[in-house]
């Protein structure tokens, strides 16, 4: 609960950007030429969306947006998501480079930065809108992200990934003051489950030919993140 209040209360006191309006960009959002989205869930979107900037700046992505999607109201808000009743989940959207890096790669990343066991929960952060989730935009999407969790519930969680892969639902924006939070407030909120895993992929992993960029390095800790063997 005390997570709950300083993570809401914290943008209502003295922020001009309350009250600005989601912009809604649902699953049919344009995508520039070249690119694809890929659509995750893993808690707190801030900490989500910070990692992945990261660890794939100068390494294919193009973009993260923090927003709502896989609930039932359309344009919906923070305190609304929040309060858990719009079955909306806190979610991160990436445009990247498929030439650059793989959609394998992202996915593989997701289940090394959060807790996927925790059904509807990341530490302290209790709901579903703090669920794990894999929004595939392609069958093809579907097919990889169905593989790497298999292979991850396998090899790295002990058979107790409770992650949901599911088709790509509308798609909002969260309010302006969300986007690139931990960048603009250093100090601000992380949940304690968002780091960077030391995982190995297993030998032989995957059993198609892979992209240079789904090879280990291009997703392995950097000296400054905490890391552990799980």
């Amino acid at each position: 609960m005390s997570a709950f209040f300083s993570r809401l209360t914290r943008h209502f006191t003295g922020s001009s950007s309350i009250g600005v309006t989601s912009a809604g960009g649902g699953s049919n959002t344009a995508v520039p030429a070249n690119t694809e989205l890929a659509t995750v869930a893993a808690g707190c979107f801030w900490g989500v969306e910070h990692v992945y900037r990261k660890h794939f700046k100068d390494k294919g992505l193009i973009d993260a947006r923090v927003g709502y999607t896989g609930g039932d109201n359309a344009n919906p808000s923070y305190a609304k998501v929040c309060g858990g009743g719009t079955g909306h989940a806190e979610a991160l959207q990436i445009t990247f480079d498929p030439s650059k890096v793989s959609y394998r790669t992202l996915i593989e990343f997701l289940y090394r930065i959060h807790d996927p066991t925790t059904l509807n929960r990341q530490g302290g952060d209790v709901g579903t809108q703090y669920r794990s989730a894999i929004f595939y935009h392609s069958e093809e999407q579907r097919r990889i992200a169905e593989d790497v969790t298999t292979m991850a519930n396998q090899n790295w969680w002990g058979n107790r990934i409770s992650t949901v892969i599911i088709g790509a639902a509308d798609w909002w924006d969260a309010e302006k003051y969300h986007q690139r939070y931990l960048e603009h407030n250093p100090g601000g909120y992380e949940c304690p489950t968002h780091y960077v895993r030391t995982f190995k992929l297993p030998e032989g992993y995957p059993a198609e030919e892979q992209s240079k960029d789904s090879k280990p390095a291009a997703v392995a800790a950097s000296a400054d993140e905490p890391k552990a063997e799980l």
